[in-house]
Parts: C-alpha cells; structure tokens; sequence
C-alpha cells in the first residue's frame, strides 16, 4: 500500500479572469485563468463569515483550446485536476515558488450556456443546465515537455512482486 499515491483536485467557482490562451514554440496550446471558491459560515456570536480562495489553473492542448472558446470571467465551472508545484526565476532575479492545477475535465454551470461542446468544437443540443466536457488529457500530456520534474514510483520486477495463496501470477492470460 506504501507505492500508492493520489493526487486528485476538485473544485467548483466562478473564473476571475477571462482565460488566456497561448502556444509555446512545439505548437502546443496552453490556456492559464484564475478560480475563486467561497466558503461561507456563521460564528458562534451569530455573525455570517466569507472567506475566498484563489487557484491558478493551467490546461494543455485540446483541452486548453475548448477553455479558451467556452470559458469567460464570472462563469461558474465545475473542474478536476491535479496539483502541482514549481518554482521559477522571476524577473528582478529572485527564486519564486507557484502552485498550480493542471486541469483534467471541467463541467460548465450557469444558464447563458446551453449547447453542450464537442472537444472538435460542434453544438450539440444540451442534456442538462451545465455543459459538460468530457476529454482525456492525459492521454495527450505524454508528448509534452512541461519542464516539471516527475518523480515516478519505480514498478517491482517479477522477482520483487508478492504473490498469494491463489497462484502464480503467470497463470494470468494479459
């Protein structure tokens, strides 16, 4: 159990900012925004409180481009991703660190959208209130060098796997 790992981002806001979308020089898209959450709760005395969290989300290729053409500052977005941490040089020359979430999928929740988006761009008529967008993006990361180092569990070799009571792992036919 010690090789297994999560990381596993859900949130659901309003974008602070209308997204940005870029290319870099391989030709890959990249669309960058911000996501507010509230959460809000009544002290003890009585007294409501708000409190707002901002998350910086970044998402690659086909997924990147359908942000940049569904996505607007205001709009409610139900999204999943991954957290991620880096670090960088700014431009006065200090050591900057940033978190950020490489988004996976995301699901639109407000009435002024009501067509559901195929990921080649189609309308489609809507099944529900929010429009959701179903892509894979992990399947297209393999090709990208993000410059984030990725530190990978290395798999145990035949001789290292544990096996049961119930047989080898030989007799398995995959």
């Amino acid at each position: 159990m010690a090789n297994k790992s999560l990381n596993r981002v859900v949130l659901m806001g309003n974008l602070t900012r209308d997204p940005e979308l870029k290319y870099i020089p391989s030709g890959t898209a990249v669309c960058t925004f911000g996501l507010a959450t509230n959460r809000t709760w009544t002290t003890g005395t009585g007294e409501t409180k708000e409190e707002v969290q901002f998350h910086r989300i970044v998402a690659w290729q086909k997924l990147a481009e359908l942000c940049g053409k569904l996505l607007a500052k205001g709009r409610k977005v139900y999204l999943e991703g991954r957290l991620v941490y880096r670090s960088y040089t700014g431009k006065d020359g200090t050591q900057k660190q940033i978190t950020e979430i490489i988004m996976n999928d995301f699901i639109l929740f407000d009435d002024r959208y009501t067509k559901r988006i195929d990921e080649n761009g189609q309308a489609a008529p809507a099944q529900s209130q929010g429009t959701e967008v179903d892509y894979n993006i992990d399947e297209d990361l393999e090709s990208i060098d993000t410059n984030i180092e990725e530190v990978e569990t290395p798999v145990p070799t035949k001789d290292e796997k544990k096996t049961d009571d119930k047989g080898d792992d030989d007799d398995i036919p995959f």
